[in-house]
């Protein structure tokens, strides 16, 4: 795992205790230092889909009804943060800090009736890095996003399952993704980032501009329009962030903003050559995270502009009618309990607006994903964390329709 990923797995694993472990296996190899790190991780969920329909509602994330009328589900998947082997290489030459990160992500969540489906295995990272603390560093290849990062970072589960455990064969649960935030995702990029000015550091880069889902130009009842398979965008897509991390005795913290625009040209057939719209999709963060003592706050909030909702610019424009905004947030407390145990609660929502003259009555675009999260994390051993969550999703679309799961789920996280 990276850096950043390191870090804040060793924050949300409990503020840990000073048990946390955020190195590897540390190798000594030349000039080099290797760094083999990553986790295992894997949960049992139990859903029931309550007060929930087979009624559409196009991107909602609550849990349904099955063709038969079934409304409770299992399965054993991998959580919010894959399991991960990752591999990173450190050097110093000519006054310069080199590193590399190449990472794959292993998930037992491909599982089919005869054991094995086609693996799944993801592969998020793959960067080279090079700076010094004088004027900072670049980052060339794929790793995370920049916008929108820091709020799946600084989100409990981030441990655990979160949302989009009704059913095994994902890769991954979603956690908080699509209620409360924008997935950041994984992305090619050129990105710079600034030296630390006494706790003040930034980010610019340009990102792979091909981010976009096929849903990104939809009607009212989510269908796609004729020819959208594909997302066209002229320009790099742009990212950049700025944070400022202070610790005083016993409380730390750090303040975020972030910022992302994207310029979208809908593709066409060869048999339709309609003009599709092009627009320009941009969106804005601000976070909070506040750790006193035992106890720790996270605050968040995202608005877009043809954003879009859940992953960037899915049903972010409408066919006949424009963009299409959208904003959420959501806010976590924390607590550390005698035992370790840290206790967390969250609450999130995602909105997504019609466009303008889009009526409401009929669509089936959803209209909100809201979840309520509660968690316990606890260290069993130096490496490894049993989690316990509970996690209620409730979507309703524009038109009316509306839908609700719970999920509960057991399982461990181990890193190394």
């Amino acid at each position: 795992m990276n850096k950043n990923i390191k870090l804040a797995v060793a924050g949300a694993v409990l503020a840990l205790s000073s048990q946390a472990s955020n190195a590897g296996i540390i190798i000594p190899a030349g000039d080099w230092t290797i760094d083999i790190n990553g986790n295992v991780n894997a949960f049992a969920n139990w859903t029931k889909a309550d007060h929930a329909s087979t009624a559409t509602i196009v991107g909602g994330l609550a849990g349904t009804k099955d063709a038969r009328g079934e409304d409770k589900t299992q399965g054993i998947n991998t959580g919010l943060l894959p399991s991960w082997l990752g591999f990173t290489g450190k050097t110093r030459q000519n006054d310069v800090d080199v590193e590399f990160t190449i990472s794959l992500q292993p998930n037992v969540s491909s599982n089919t009736a005869a054991g094995d489906s086609t693996p799944n295995a993801l592969f998020r990272q793959s960067y080279v890095s090079f700076g010094d603390k004088s004027w900072g560093s670049v980052k060339l290849g794929k790793d995370l996003g920049i916008f929108a990062g820091d709020a799946i970072l600084n989100d409990m589960t981030l441990l655990g399952v979160g949302a989009g455990a009704a059913n095994s064969g994902g890769s991954t649960t979603l956690g908080g993704i699509g209620s409360g935030y924008i997935y950041a995702a994984w992305k090619g990029q050129v990105a710079y980032t600034t030296p630390n000015f006494n706790g003040f550091q930034a980010t610019v880069g340009i990102v792979n501009p091909n981010q976009g889902v096929s849903g990104a130009v939809s009607g009212a009842d989510g269908a796609l329009s004729a020819a959208t398979g594909e997302l066209y965008q002229d320009r790099f897509g742009l990212e950049g962030k700025a944070s400022y991390t202070f610790a005083a005795d016993n409380f730390n913290g750090k303040i975020w903003v972030s910022g992302i625009s994207n310029k979208v040209q809908a593709g066409h057939s060869a048999s339709n050559t309609a003009t599709y719209p092009e627009y320009t999709a941009t969106g804005a963060d601000i976070g909070v995270n506040l750790n006193a003592g035992n106890a720790g706050l996270t605050a968040y909030y995202y608005t877009g502009d043809g954003l879009g909702t859940t992953f960037a610019l899915a049903n972010g424009y409408s066919q006949s009618n424009g963009k299409r905004d959208s904003d959420g947030g959501y806010v976590q407390a924390t607590y550390i309990l005698p035992t370790k145990t840290k206790l967390g609660l969250a609450y999130g929502r995602s909105n997504l607006d019609l466009a303008s003259g889009e009526a409401a009555t009929s669509s089936k675009i959803v209209d909100s994903n809201e979840r309520k999260t509660v968690g316990l994390y606890h260290p069993l051993t130096k490496h490894l964390n049993l989690v316990a969550e509970w996690n209620q999703i409730e979507a309703r679309a524009h038109g009316g329709n509306r839908q609700e799961s719970t999920t509960g789920s057991l399982g461990a996280i181990l890193f190394f």
